[in-house]
């Protein structure tokens, strides 16, 4: 008798990659399973991934006037669905890769898989701070893209915080569109390649606010981002600034906790595949989408990856 809870594929995450390879997979017939995430005490973690906490979408291919994050996964997730995906609600707890089919418990119950898609996704670090969550979900002004979002800073004035590569790469990119960047950081010394330091302290759009930190958001519904409230972590004094938007350069977070000692990964966390594969350090595990990418993170690099990752996972179990 067959076992109603093995999959010859099973998909961990629900954004642009996992559910592309849920698209592709299921139209190879593969009859996946799809695990969407959510149910745990994060707020930002729902089914749909990152997507879901953002508002307009305008750099995804063939919405030629823009589409909501959450629309654009609705449609892929309909589309998956379509093709016979199934789709299962809450957070992985453990794996056990070390022999197939692979284990796989949830809270609800326990699933075993012949191959396994990872796209759990990154997370974006935030400040924390109270009024954060609200601005980037719902207000606007708050981002930790500037690929995606600088194209709506036009002359406008912003801050990245941060003082990282990825800052001075961030801050760079949004001199393109907006009057001025300014670059706040904790520590009085920039933590950048030299390189990359002199490259931003070269830029006159880009200006300096060291040993600060940003303690509140102002701004409202209608207005969007109107300014911040810094602090001198040096002398405590706190001044308002003017901004029109605040970019969040301070890192981010795969979600591969679980598969640590299991699956290989770099020393900040991200997946490592074959070259040119999606195939990870274990025969039958393929990694797609940011959980693998420290850097493109685009919602089209992830579907892309996501197609390469149902095709790798149909190659492997044909053989």
């Amino acid at each position: 008798m067959p076992n109603e809870n093995h999959y010859r594929v099973v998909i961990l995450g629900s954004g642009p990659a996992g559910l592309t390879a849920a698209l592709y997979a299921s139209r190879a017939e593969l009859s996946p399973l799809v695990v969407e995430g959510g149910g745990g005490d994060d707020p930002t973690d729902v089914p749909g991934g990152q997507l879901m906490l953002t508002t307009e979408v305008d750099n995804y291919p063939g919405f030629t006037e823009g589409i909501l994050g959450p629309e654009l996964m609705d449609r892929m997730r309909k589309q998956a669905d379509r093709f016979g995906a199934e789709f299962a609600t809450g957070e992985v707890k453990a794996t056990v890769l070390k022999e197939r089919p692979f284990r796989l418990t949830l809270a609800d119950g326990e699933f075993t898989a012949d191959t396994l898609i990872v796209a759990t996704g990154a997370r974006a670090k935030w400040l924390g701070l109270p009024e954060e969550l609200e601005f980037r979900t719902k207000i606007g002004g708050v981002s930790a893209c500037a690929t995606c979002d600088g194209f709506f800073y036009k002359g406008k004035e912003v801050l990245v915080v941060g003082g990282g590569d990825t800052a001075m790469e961030e801050a760079d990119f949004l001199t393109k569109f907006a009057d001025r960047v300014t670059v706040v950081h904790r520590r009085d010394e920039l933590r950048a390649s030299k390189a990359m330091q002199t490259r931003a302290r070269n830029n006159p759009k880009i200006g300096w606010l060291l040993e600060s930190v940003v303690e509140k958001i102002l701004g409202g519904p209608g207005e969007g981002v109107t300014g911040a409230i810094v602090r001198n972590v040096k002398t405590g004094e706190t001044s308002e600034v003017a901004t029109g938007g605040i970019f969040m350069a301070i890192g981010h977070t795969p979600n591969t906790a679980i598969f640590k000692g299991q699956l290989e990964m770099d020393d900040q966390g991200y997946l490592l595949t074959a070259e040119g594969t999606t195939a990870t350090s274990v025969p039958g595990v393929f990694a797609a989408g940011d959980v693998a990418d420290s850097r493109y993170r685009q919602a089209v690099t992830a579907a892309g990856s996501g197609c390469q990752a149902a095709i790798d996972a149909e190659r492997f179990l044909s053989h």
